[in-house]
């Protein structure tokens, strides 16, 4: 197997140890750091530029990079992302409380900016840095004592203000002013602080942002940050959008796409298909969303003939849907959620069940009339007989009603009522309050939505 160009930091440590180094010279192995003659430009003679290619767990591929000259003395250490800018940009922010989190290692593009937040102290992008948060506030510190003593003599006032930082600078370092914040935040989305398997709530926070066509600029890119969205970074309503995904049948690459659509007198909602070219997978599904309402809804619609199949309906993932003259009942989260007619929400409720109760691929579940031969006689008729009356209401040939109990509020049938808005004739719409039992499987019960920092905060400081 060919070596990998980008393992592990911690392999190439190893990699490159006193004893390692001589068995590769033994055995004639790539060494695990490269070196590359180059010009200094302190002296403008040549100097040697070291370069070790790794993996920073949890993060990506970076390359760290040392300049020694052996005339001047002059040296210079940075690192640069290996890949390429990140589609958005990346905020880090670590609360430190203890010693051990000094040694978060931290990853810093060129692009990032580094802020420790309680000492009002920012550090601008510049040079790449691969360290820790000891080495980042130590290097912040030096600088500023550096020019402590012209200060004092040229700019008093100033002098006695940057002293103030490098004395709590100090303590920070010396663990007696816990806890405080450090945050890095680069729009090329290349920086990075290490978490810890251990950090509560409030510890260790990453958030990634759309960036802004400044921030675009400045990177050098075509600004493409709100290119088919809004100004805002919404999507637009009825634009197709596609991304990347992964099949879930064959593991292959392949694309979902994803559109918003706005249903007349009810809501938006998205629309997602997902198709595997590979294996010929397909999903469809439909995500309501908006704000959790006070009370569930239940929706009843007598369908009576073609006019009726052909209503739009919208069957959500928490929709309980009944037939009663059908003696069809379909659980909450079977078939997802669903946008289409009520001739095919039928038509897709009896092929499933068709083909699973059956155990056929027959694409016509109607047209499968030898399947299922191996079912007992009495338990074959019983469904021949349920597929026989669902195939009559699907073709129209009989009356049935359908009930959406949605604890949600988020299913629809269309009216055909002069005012959209209202049901008709054959549709009653009533409101109803979640059993306890509904409020738990939602996730309801637990969820807090008034005076929660006090918990948060009481949590924070345990």
């Amino acid at each position: 197997m060919p070596e990998e160009t980008f393992t592990p930091i911690g392999q190439k440590v190893e990699d490159i140890a006193p004893g390692a180094t001589e068995a590769q010279a033994e055995d004639d192995e790539p060494r695990g750091v490269e070196e590359i003659e180059s010009l200094c430009m302190n002296c403008h003679e040549n100097g040697t530029t070291r370069l070790l290619l790794t993996q920073i767990p949890y993060f990506r591929e970076i390359i760290v990079m040392s300049f020694s000259c052996d005339k001047c003395g002059f040296q210079n250490n940075e690192i640069q992302p290996a890949g390429t800018f990140q589609l958005k940009g990346v905020h880090v922010e670590l609360r430190l409380t203890q010693m051990e989190d000094f040694a978060r290692q931290v990853v810093k593009s060129d692009t990032a900016t580094v802020k420790f937040i309680e000492l009002d102290v920012e550090v601008p992008a510049g040079r790449g840095q691969l360290t820790n948060v000891e080495g980042l506030l130590s290097i912040i510190i030096d600088d500023l004592e550096s020019n402590q003593a012209a200060r004092k003599e040229q700019q008093p006032e100033v002098y006695e203000k940057v002293q103030e930082v490098i004395d709590k600078g100090r303590k920070m370092l010396a663990g007696e002013a816990f806890p405080f914040r450090v945050s890095v935040d680069d729009p090329a989305g290349n920086s990075f602080i290490t978490p810890d398997m251990r950090d509560g709530v409030g510890k260790w926070e990453k958030r990634e942002y759309l960036r802004t066509k400044e921030q675009n600029e400045a990177l050098g890119l075509t600004d493409t940050s709100n290119e088919g969205l809004t100004e805002t970074g919404d999507i637009i309503p009825d634009t197709i959008y596609a991304f990347p995904a992964t099949c879930p049948g064959c593991m292959h690459p392949c694309t979902t796409n994803m559109k918003m659509v706005d249903i007349p007198h009810f809501r938006q909602v998205v629309i997602m298909n997902t198709t595997c070219d590979d294996c010929g997978y397909k999903s469809n599904d439909v995500k309501t969303g908006g704000e959790v309402p006070e009370k569930g809804k239940k929706v009843t619609i007598k369908v009576k003939n073609s006019v009726d199949l052909a209503r739009d309906i919208l069957k959500s993932e928490s929709c309980f849907l009944e037939c009663p003259e059908l003696n069809l009942s379909v659980n909450p989260g079977t078939l997802g959620g669903r946008f289409t007619t009520v001739e095919g929400l039928l038509t897709q409720v009896r092929d499933d069940l068709h083909n699973q109760i059956f155990q056929t691929g027959a694409e016509d579940a109607a047209a499968a009339t030898h399947a299922g031969d191996s079912l007992p006689a009495e338990e074959k008729a019983r469904w021949d007989k349920f597929f026989t009356n669902i195939n009559a209401a699907i073709k129209g040939e009989r009356e049935f009603s359908i009930i959406l109990t949605d604890p949600m509020a988020s299913s629809y049938v269309q009216s055909l009522a002069d005012d959209p808005s209202q049901p008709d004739e054959q549709m009653t719409v009533e409101e109803y309050t979640r059993t306890a039992e509904e409020e738990e499987d939602l996730g309801l019960t637990d969820m807090k939505t008034e005076n929660y920092s006090a918990d948060y905060v009481a949590e924070r400081d345990y």
